[in-house]
């Protein structure tokens, strides 16, 4: 058993909408709030502290970065979000420039040149993988010629402030490492909240289509309440008109017609009525009619599926009445839709109740879940798989998803769920057990998922 995805995913945003998140006018604020900082330091260390800097060579480099700005704010709508190439050009722009400045001002010897880092991090969260190593590899160049080819940073009296070489060789490995470790950092963050972000939105989908197709039945009950009154009332009249023009053959033949269409359509919506009323049987159902509701899109795929109820320690009595929320219709289908995807022949589903839990556990017969990704089971995005793929679906690439939506609509329901595999992995296949595959288990405390009330008793008469 390995892991499946929900329909809904051909909806989701891919992998390289991300670039197109950043709007220019964030990278515009932000980029003047550099350019008051630079003009700041540049001020303060030449008038208060009495460094002797080429000043219209800094200010020429500050002025560049205004004339940017102010050409992208007039030229662009505020509102514009960048593409990834417009993106990496605005950042590499302001790698050079903040390069320039620190070429100016000593190099290495200048504590700013630690800032040089943050263009590289910023592409990092919004980037893709490439454009990320070409900005980080033309950070390292850009510090790199700054420590060679830079003018001297003077004090008042002229002499040069430098550090000794060492410190300087540390400093530059610093930004090196820093570069490299900070952007890998930034990235793999931003990776999973990027895939927890659309994987949730998988789920919120998967929960939406679950509750609408509960709510149709509300809908069915009610338009075969509504069309009850006209139906019978055009039954009515037909019956009286055929009576009076019962010398008329044509007419008489036309008005029976009337007449039994009618009554299709009160049978059909009567049929419909029982399917979509609003009865108990909807919010509650014995724990077997759950289950069996629950797999019954996945009974006829070719794999014998056993249901096996029965009360656990301490548990006596029938079986417990339990809500059929669509949170936890949805999560039971996916478990078993994996179980039968990747089970050799056969899936059981276990009901089990004692007089504190309800438990369902969903065990198949096929090769388990792989050793090294047992740990992370539940989360989304998980593509690994056993020998290279599962022959029973070829072609199929999970992510990790339809585990992920039952493990969080499950879990709302006041679940909790625990995975593990039936068999060691290295036993011989004459050794293993017949339930040998994966093992779901689901537990939930008896008052959050028990109905209360009795059991349900007939439908309530429609009146109309």
């Amino acid at each position: 058993m390995a892991v499946s995805d929900p329909a809904p995913l051909s909806v989701l945003p891919g992998p390289g909408a991300r670039s197109n998140w950043v709007r220019l006018r964030t990278l515009i604020v932000l980029r003047w709030m550099a350019i008051l900082g630079q003009v700041a330091a540049i001020t303060v260390a030449h008038h208060y502290l009495g460094m002797q800097l080429p000043l219209g060579l800094c200010f020429m480099a500050v002025g560049i970065s205004v004339v940017f700005n102010l050409v992208a704010s007039f030229v662009f709508p505020e509102n514009r979000r960048l593409s990834g190439s417009e993106l990496l050009t605005v950042l590499l722009f302001d790698l050079v420039q903040l390069a320039v400045l620190l070429s100016l001002t000593g190099g290495l010897n200048n504590p700013f040149a630690l800032l040089i880092i943050a263009p590289v991090t910023i592409s990092a969260t919004a980037l893709h993988l490439r454009p990320t190593v070409i900005l980080a590899l033309a950070a390292v160049v850009l510090v790199t010629l700054a420590a060679f080819w830079h003018l001297p940073l003077r004090d008042a009296s002229g002499q040069v402030l430098s550090v000794p070489p060492l410190f300087e060789a540390g400093f530059w490995l610093s930004i090196v490492i820093g570069v490299g470790f900070l952007s890998l950092y930034a990235r793999r963050v931003s990776s999973e909240i990027g895939s927890m972000s659309d994987a949730l939105l998988a789920t919120q989908m998967a929960l939406a289509r679950e509750q609408k197709l509960t709510a149709l039945g509300g809908v069915v009950a009610a338009a075969a309440h509504e069309l009850g009154t006209p139906l019978a009332t055009i039954k009515l009249v037909s019956t009286e008109l055929a009576e009076e023009y019962a010398d008329h053959p044509e007419l008489r033949d036309d008005l029976s017609l009337i007449r039994q269409q009618t009554d299709r359509c009160r049978d059909i919506l009567r049929s419909m009525g029982r399917a979509g009323k609003d009865d108990r049987h909807l919010h509650s159902a014995p724990l077997e009619t759950m289950l069996r509701d629950a797999a019954e899109p996945h009974l006829a795929r070719g794999k014998a599926v056993h249901f096996d109820l029965r009360p656990g320690p301490g548990g006596t009595g029938p079986q417990p009445a339990v809500l059929r929320s669509p949170e936890v219709l949805h999560g039971l289908r996916n478990l078993i839709q994996n179980a039968v995807d990747f089970a050799s022949g056969n899936v059981w589903i276990d009901g089990i109740w004692t007089p504190s839990t309800i438990s369902v556990r969903v065990i198949d017969d096929g090769p388990g879940y792989p050793a090294h990704v047992i740990g992370r089971i539940g989360e989304p995005f998980v593509r690994s798989r056993r020998r290279g793929g599962n022959s029973a679906r070829p072609g199929y690439e999970g992510m990790g998803l339809g585990l992920f939506i039952a493990k969080t609509l499950l879990e709302r329901s006041g679940a909790e769920l625990s995975f593990a595999n039936g068999a060691d992995p290295f036993l011989l296949e004459s050794e293993r057990p017949e339930r040998s595959g994966a093992i779901v288990e689901v537990i939930w405390p008896r008052d959050r998922i028990g109905a209360t009330g009795g059991p349900l008793g007939e439908n309530r008469q429609m009146t109309g």
